[in-house]
C-alpha cells in the first residue's frame, strides 16, 4: 500500500520509536507530530499494553484491498499475551457481562456478505477464568457486571483472526454499555487495568471514526472526506498529551464529532483500552488509511512508559 510517498513500511515503522509520533494519515496529508516520552512514573515491568483496533468492515479477512496483513505486523511486534479480554462496539449490554464460554461460538453477525465470510470460524479456546475476575474486578469498583456464556462477534474474532491466526490465545469478551459514555467506559478499563499484570491483554474493538451513512463504498482511498483527518488528527493529539479530560468530553470538543460518530458504540471500546493503560502510557499508532470516504482504519498501542 502506498500512501502519499509513505509506503506501508513506513508507516509501520513508526510504531515503537523512541518518542511519540503521530503518523501521517494516509491519502490525506496531514503533518507528522512527534511529542517526547512522559517521564513519569514506571508502570509494573510485566504489564501488557492495552490495544484499540478499527476492525473495519466484517471483509477485512477476505478483501484482498484492505490492510488485514498489517494486523499480523501489529501483533508481530507485540508481546504475546496469555488471554485476551475482548471488548466490542458489537456486544452492547445495559450492565457489564463477561463471557464465560469455554469454547465460544464464532458470530456471524452482518447480513448480505459473500458466502465464504459466513464460512469462517475461529475456534480459539475461551478464557472463563479470565471473564470471571473481570466481573469481579468491576464489581470491586462499584460497576455491576456479571459473567454468562457468549459468544465472538465479528468485531472480536475478526481481528483475533487477522493477529493470532492460529486461534491459540484464550479469549474472552465484555460487552460495552451503548447508552453510557466515555468516562463510564474509562472507568471499566481502569477497574480492568490489573489483569495485565497477569498476562492478559485488554483489546477494545470498534472504529476510530464510523458514520456508515457518509460512506461512499466506490470511493477510492484518495477520495477520503477531509473532516476525518480533522477529527483523528484532534483525536491523537489528545491521546499523546495524556488529556484526558478532553478526551473524554470529545463530543463537545473534537471537531466534526456528531458527523464521525451518530453514535458512540464505535468509539466507546478506546475508553476502556486508555483506561486499562499505564497512567504515563507509551503511546504508539498504526495507521492504515481512510476507506469508503469516511471509514478510518486506525490501531493504537498504550504501552508501558
Amino acid at each position: 500500500m502506498h500512501t502519499h510517498g509513505f509506503t506501508t513500511s513506513v508507516t509501520q515503522s513508526i510504531l515503537f520509536q523512541p518518542v511519540y509520533q503521530i503518523a501521517v494519515h494516509p491519502y490525506i496529508g496531514s503533518n507528522p507530530i512527534s511529542v517526547p516520552r512522559s517521564r513519569g512514573r514506571v508502570a509494573a515491568m510485566n504489564r501488557l499494553p492495552s490495544l484499540f483496533l478499527s476492525h473495519g468492515a466484517p471483509t477485512l479477512p477476505i478483501d484482498p484491498s484492505l490492510p488485514s496483513a498489517e494486523f499480523g505486523v501489529l501483533s508481530a511486534q507485540l508481546p504475546r499475551p496469555e488471554a485476551v479480554l475482548m471488548l466490542s462496539a458489537h456486544w452492547g449490554t445495559a450492565q457489564p457481562v463477561a463471557s464465560t464460554s469455554t469454547a465460544p461460538e464464532t458470530i456471524h453477525d452482518f447480513y448480505g456478505f459473500p458466502r465464504q465470510l459466513y464460512e469462517i470460524q475461529y475456534p480459539a479456546p475461551g478464557a472463563p477464568d479470565v471473564a470471571r475476575r473481570a466481573a469481579a474486578l468491576l464489581g470491586e469498583s462499584g460497576i455491576l457486571a456479571s459473567a454468562q456464556p457468549h459468544g465472538l462477534d465479528h468485531g472480536a474474532w475478526v481481528p483475533m483472526l487477522l493477529m493470532f491466526p492460529e486461534a491459540d490465545i484464550p479469549v474472552a469478551q465484555l460487552s460495552i454499555q451503548p447508552h453510557m459514555d466515555a468516562a463510564h467506559h474509562f472507568r471499566v478499563g481502569r477497574a480492568l487495568r490489573s489483569l495485565q499484570d497477569d498476562g492478559v491483554m485488554v483489546i477494545g474493538s470498534g472504529q476510530i471514526t464510523h458514520n456508515l451513512r457518509a460512506a461512499d463504498f466506490s470511493a477510492r482511498p484518495e477520495d477520503a472526506d477531509p473532516r476525518v483527518a480533522e477529527f483523528t488528527d484532534w483525536f491523537e493529539e489528545k491521546l499523546a498529551a495524556h488529556d484526558i479530560d478532553a478526551l473524554l468530553d470529545y463530543r463537545r470538543q473534537a471537531p466534526h464529532a456528531a458527523l464521525m460518530h451518530p453514535t458512540d458504540e464505535h468509539l466507546l471500546p478506546v475508553f476502556a483500552a486508555l483506561g486499562a493503560a499505564d497512567d504515563d502510557y507509551s503511546l504508539a499508532i498504526q495507521s492504515l488509511g481512510t476507506y469508503q470516504r469516511s471509514l478510518a482504519m486506525t490501531n493504537y498501542v498504550f504501552g508501558t512508559a
